[in-house]
C-alpha cells in the first residue's frame, strides 16, 4: 500500500510499516500545504494518508477523494507512544477502502 505520512507525525513511524511504501509529506515536496490541497495532491499517488490531525474529518469532504485517511489519536506524537498504535494501524490498513476515515487510539 502507498502511504503518505503527515508532517505532524515522526518519520520514524515508517520503520514500523516495512511492508508498505511510506513517503513523508516533506519528501513528496508538499510541506506547508493546507489539508485540502494536500489531499488533492495525494489522491493520485497514495492509497492512504496517515495523520494525527483529529479535526481533518470536520474540515474536509473526504468522500470526494479516492484516498483513505487514518487518524492516529495519542496523548502526544512521540514515536514511543505511536508505536503502541501500530498493531491497530496495520490491522486497519488490511481492511481499508478508498474514502474511509478510521481513527486509531483515543477514546
Amino acid at each position: 500500500m502507498r502511504i503518505l505520512l503527515d508532517e505532524s507525525l515522526p518519520q520514524e513511524l515508517r520503520n514500523e510499516l516495512p511492508e508498505h511504501t511510506v513517503v513523508t509529506v516533506t519528501e513528496a515536496g508538499w510541506s506547508g500545504l493546507k489539508n485540502g490541497e494536500l489531499l488533492l495532491q495525494a489522491a493520485d499517488r497514495f492509497d492512504v494518508f496517515v495523520t494525527a490531525d483529529q479535526n481533518l474529518q470536520f474540515q474536509q469532504n473526504l468522500s470526494q477523494l479516492p484516498i483513505a485517511v487514518l487518524v492516529l489519536v495519542a496523548v502526544s506524537n512521540r514515536i514511543e507512544l505511536l508505536r503502541l498504535l501500530v498493531p491497530r494501524l496495520r490491522s486497519a490498513l488490511n481492511s481499508l477502502q478508498p474514502r474511509m476515515l478510521v481513527r486509531i487510539g483515543g477514546h
